[in-house]
């Protein structure tokens, strides 16, 4: 029993039916491309058996947009890409891989995966390679199962050694009644596939190469019939990737759950596959929380929050309408209600951002406070410095950007604004109302205001009126 397998993703489908030029590979489902599931159930199968593994991933229409997509992605060292210079079906796709990538021909099995399925998990792989590791005279088992609606799947007609795989176009009406149909994920020897491979017509009513023609009767062949159909759902249309992008999310949202994660209303929620929540956190209804986002023990999250590739330490809170895209806010934190934390903030522990408040590109220390209608830009705060109501770090000068430094133990009043570059020292003190455009030293206080002028009686003159 050889323990090496070669895991082919066919992923060269273009998805005509979704209206997109986007591979429909990378056509997103809960915030991850649909090709990242299927790649992610072959490492934990792969991984899990103590096989030695490599994917292939075969590629087509756009292929320079998967090319982009494999290029950044994590797994890159364990995967290769080949090209199916045209879409002449699904054996010649795989033909494309082992042409493009000859060293498939050394492993022992290959399995064979389509990108389009993010239900997929390794228990599926798994169950397939169990059955060749318990029948060895096997040279290819078919993952399938039963649908009272077979329509659009190849159908399995059982006779001789196996069984073999009959695509719809193919099928008279006798064999369309069959509801056993074929889901297009396979385990083979690589031996079989080197015999048979090469051998495969394409005259039939698509005029394609048929990846199914591995498997005739006279074949040792074995289908693995599931019990449910789900894991295989299939994308081709945009009102399937809405389906099947909800269970995900709904698998996402019960996995929470069961771990500790508390959902008012875990319906009306949208929360994506690699979101990471911890136990006793509380999430409101409405909420959207996406990307690589992670939150921590008892965080409460107040309705209608939008959270995007952030970090959220234990038991801060997010109050009601806050949004929140590329930001720390580290323990104990509050922010909002309606606050905005922009790429590049970090909130300290402690710290308060309140409503109406903006921050972009800024950290703010221990216990520091920004609670009223303000924008924070290109800043450092200080620990437990207080910003008053109403105020603005003018950080751009029309070209560039520019930082503004405010120390700790600071009070700035309402309604001010410095003017960056800027440097505010530890204890200072700046009298509501300025505009500061010089840096002030530790301890000093600051006053920026116009001339205040008085004329006694000559309110009359500005006053208007109505006329009767």
């Amino acid at each position: 029993m050889g323990n090496s397998i070669g895991i082919v993703i066919l992923a060269a489908g273009k998805g005509t039916r979704m209206k997109t030029d986007t591979p429909k590979a990378l056509a997103m489902c809960a915030g991850k491309p649909l090709v990242d599931y299927v790649v992610d159930a072959a490492i934990k199968f792969a991984k899990n058996s103590s096989l030695k593994a490599e994917i292939g991933v075969v590629v087509g229409h756009r292929k320079d947009l998967l090319e982009n997509w494999w290029n950044t992605h994590s797994m890159k060292s364990s995967m290769k890409i080949a090209w199916q210079k045209e879409q002449n079906g699904t054996a010649d796709a795989l033909k494309a891989c082992f042409n493009d990538l000859p060293q498939f021909w050394t492993y022992d099995y290959t399995l064979v995966a389509c990108a389009d399925t993010p239900l997929i998990t390794e228990s599926e792989f798994n169950k397939l390679f169990q059955m060749m590791k318990e029948n060895p005279d096997l040279v290819g088992v078919a993952a399938t199962f039963e649908t009272e609606v077979p329509t659009g799947y190849g159908r399995i007609i059982e006779g001789g050694k196996g069984f073999k795989i009959v695509e719809e176009k193919d099928a008279d009406e006798n064999q369309r009644k069959i509801k056993e149909v074929n889901s297009a994920f396979y385990v083979l020897k690589t031996s079989h596939v080197k015999s048979v491979l090469g051998q495969i017509s394409n005259k039939n009513k698509s005029g394609e190469f048929y990846l199914t023609d591995l498997f005739q009767h006279e074949y040792s062949v074995k289908s693995v019939k599931f019990k449910s159909e789900t894991p295989f759902l299939g994308i081709n249309t945009l009102a399937q990737l809405a389906q099947v992008d909800q269970l995900t999310r709904d698998k996402a949202v019960q996995k929470l759950m069961i771990d500790g994660v508390r959902f008012l209303n875990p319906t009306q929620v949208y929360i994506e596959s690699d979101v990471e929540i911890g136990v006793g956190s509380v999430i409101y209804p409405g909420c959207t929380i996406m990307g690589k986002t992670k939150i921590g023990t008892g965080v409460l999250v107040e309705s209608n929050c939008f959270i995007k590739n952030s970090s959220i330490s234990e038991n801060a809170e997010i109050l009601a309408g806050s949004y929140l895209e590329g930001a720390v806010v580290l323990d104990n934190a509050t922010i909002g209600p309606m606050a905005r934390l922009r790429p590049g903030t970090e909130i300290g522990p402690d710290a308060k951002i309140g409503n109406f408040v903006e921050v972009k590109k800024s950290k703010l220390g221990r216990g520091a406070k920004v609670s009223h209608l303000s924008y924070i830009g290109d800043a450092e705060i200080g620990e437990n410095s207080n910003i008053g109501c109403g105020f603005i770090t003018c950080n751009y000068d029309g070209a560039n950007k520019h930082k503004t430094k405010i120390g700790s133990n600071t009070f700035i009043g309402s309604d001010c604004q410095v003017i960056a570059p800027i440097e505010i020292g530890n204890d200072a003190f700046i009298a509501a109302g300025s505009t500061i455009t010089k840096s002030i030293p530790d301890g000093a206080f600051g006053i920026g205001r116009s001339p205040q002028v008085i004329k006694e009686g000559a309110a009359k003159k500005f006053l208007k009126t109505k006329k009767t």
